[in-house]
Order: structure tokens, then sequence, then C-alpha cells
């Protein structure tokens, strides 16, 4: 019998990997996609894709989008408190697992487990210890297409935004940046793969650059770390 389950969905290339081994498996029934986005602009926490997208997403995999709502800059105690209002929500529906698309940093990890854990859930992590670099050639070979969306400036330039995630992107990443952005030094925006029913239809808008301040999720005195990034708005067509 398979595991009633939920995904933890960015709309990126490792969720989506990620949710295409979970299904291939058999092991989890997987009911919804859970997803956290800034209220106040209605775009994913963090990776600034419009919530218009990550909907259509949604609908071409065919799974219920769970949306959880975070102001412009959330503190640690305002994240974990709607986070946890959302899990304990999917655990009452009959969801026992949550399944994540991290790779291999340790303290997220650690973190997940342990706040998930106490409230009666379990994490699963396809993906995890996997070459990145034979992750992102099985991303592309199994037939994955997405866009980067967002690049951390301490890393890559602007030239990379909106750049298709292909042979000749994965050559052009300098030797320190992880060939999965696992580091976080890019995000993407899956479009079209083997989970979708239909590609999502958008096109690029302008590339804007942004600074700002993220709370460390492993530090419980809520220290914040400042980071720029270059931003592709994708929209809607």
């Amino acid at each position: 019998m398979k595991t009633p389950s939920f995904f933890n969905w960015s709309g990126g290339k490792d969720a989506a990997l990620a949710l295409h081994k979970a299904l291939l498996s058999g092991e989890y029934d997987i009911q919804y996609l859970l997803t956290s986005f800034n209220s106040v602009h209605n775009r994913v926490s963090m990776h600034g894709v419009r919530r218009s997208l990550t909907e259509a997403q949604a609908a071409a995999i065919g799974l219920p989008l769970v949306p959880v709502e975070l102001s412009e800059d959330p503190s640690m105690q305002e994240y974990e408190t709607k986070m946890r209002e959302a899990l304990t929500a999917l655990r009452d529906k009959g969801c026992s697992k949550a399944i994540y698309g991290d790779i291999f940093l340790e303290d997220l990890r650690a973190y997940r487990e342990e706040k998930l854990k106490s409230g009666g859930l379990e994490c699963v992590f396809p993906l995890w210890k996997t070459d990145t670099s034979v992750l992102i050639k099985e991303f592309i070979d199994t037939g994955f297409k997405a866009v980067i969306a967002c690049v951390n400036a301490a890393f890559l330039d602007k030239s990379f935004c909106g750049r298709l995630i292909d042979e000749s992107f994965i050559n052009d990443l300098p030797k320190n940046v992880d060939p999965c952005g696992e580091n976080g030094e890019f995000h993407s925006f899956v479009f079209d793969g083997p989970i979708f029913k239909q590609p999502v239809s958008f096109k690029q808008g302008r590339t804007t650059y942004k600074q700002y301040e993220v709370s460390r999720l492993n530090n419980v005195d809520d220290v914040k770390k400042k980071y720029g990034f270059w931003f592709c708005d994708l929209e809607m067509v």
C-alpha cells in the first residue's frame, strides 16, 4: 500500500526530479504540493517566481497546491509558526511523509527532520547524496526543461538569468558553482518534463537586482545575512 504523502514544491529542477523519482518508486501516494509564498508580492519565497506560474505547474502536474503565506520579511518565528500550521493540517488529512528535493545540506536535512518529527511526520529525500553532476545530466536526459529564475550575485552574473538548463549552461558554470546550485548559487523554474501533462507557457520579462536579508534556518538567535540576487521575471502567457 502506498503511503499518503505530500511534496515540498519549490518549482525548480531538484524538486521536479525528486518528485519524478518518488512517483516512479511506487511507494508514495503524493496528494499535495506544499509551497511557501511571499504573500505581499505573490511570489515563491526566495526564488521570486510568480504565484500564477506555480499554480500552473501544479495544474500541469495534476496535484492541488497548498500555499504557506509569509510576510515580505518573515522572522524565523513566523516561518516556523506558519509552516507548523500547514504541516499539521496536512497530517490531519492523512499524510505521514514529507518529500524534499534536498541533496547534501546536512544542517538543512537535520532541521527538517527535527521539526517534522515533532509534528508526527517523516521526511523522505529521493536525491540525497547523489553526485550533483550526475543529477543535472539525469534531469536533462529525462526530458525536463527549466530556465534560471534567479542567481546569487556572489557566484554568477546577470547573464545567467533566464538561460535554459542544458549542456551549454552546465559547461559555462564557474568551477566554484555546484552543477545543481545546491549551495544557493541559482534557482530554476521547470516548465516541462515527464511529470507534466502539458508544458507551462511563459515569457521572460525584466531582469532586476535585489538585496535582502535571510534568516539562517539553523540559528536559534535568528541571525540574518545579506544576499544579492539577480531575478529574471517570468510571466504567464
